[in-house]
């Protein structure tokens, strides 16, 4: 029964939502922002707290605006090595402008958050304190993680090598992620291994979630599979 259940949910997670060709829609670098301001809104904190006290949106601001211009010329690429610094000293969180991250990117927790120069993460993704997302692997293997839309990333997690981490999965705190994880998973341990596909729908909220087509229905193939625990 619990083979049965692992197999639909495997199919599930091909079809919809396993992150291997995330598209990112770039739009400028201040609507971006504005993304990431209000998922700290939605979650009810208040303005000025979030603009002058929340380190993570200090982050997301020199990471947008380094990527966009970064994006126009590589002669700029000095200032934007020493802002990253900067901020990486006063906030204890790197984010490398050759990222790529969606809008709406939330850091709600104080430093120690690295991510490898190389990865990608989705739309409307949450990031907890003290996470890690680099680069393992040795030859064609090599390479740094794709993180799907709408992904919850708990404190003190390690996500490395070339894999993908599908749409609205959950890695709970402490996990070390080494291996695909499917759209809609709940992750935990060491290894991370699945616990669940009910997805990180109670964990990300933003504008307009209830309507967000994808979420939609990503939400309603984790009802229809009806695995429970896994």
């Amino acid at each position: 029964m619990r083979q049965a259940a692992r197999q639909k949910a495997r199919a599930a997670w091909v079809q919809v939502g396993d992150a291997s060709h995330l598209e990112l829609h770039h739009t400028a670098w201040w609507r971006h922002l504005h993304r990431d301001f209000r998922r700290y809104r939605v979650t009810a904190d208040p303005p000025l707290r979030t603009l002058f006290l929340t380190q993570g949106f200090w982050a997301s601001c020199v990471y947008r605006l380094s990527h966009a211009l970064l994006a126009r010329t590589r002669l700029l690429w000095p200032l934007v090595a020493l802002a990253q610094k900067l901020v990486e000293i006063i906030t204890g969180i790197s984010l490398p402008a050759e990222c790529e991250i969606g809008e709406g990117l939330y850091i709600g927790h104080y430093g120690c958050i690295i991510l490898a120069s190389g990865c990608r993460i989705g739309h409307n993704c949450s990031l907890a304190q003290n996470v890690t997302i680099g680069v393992a692997g040795t030859g064609g293997e090599r390479g740094a993680p794709v993180i799907g839309n709408r992904v919850f990333i708990g404190a003190h997690s390690v996500i490395v090598g070339r894999i993908t981490v599908g749409d609205d999965a959950v890695v709970c705190a402490g996990s070390v992620v080494m291996r695909p994880v499917p759209a809609r998973a709940v992750v935990m341990g060491n290894p991370a291994r699945v616990v669940s596909y009910e997805g990180s729908f109670e964990y990300v909220f933003y504008d307009g979630m209830d309507l967000d087509p994808a979420r939609r229905a990503s939400l309603e193939k984790a009802r229809s599979l009806n695995v429970g625990q896994a």
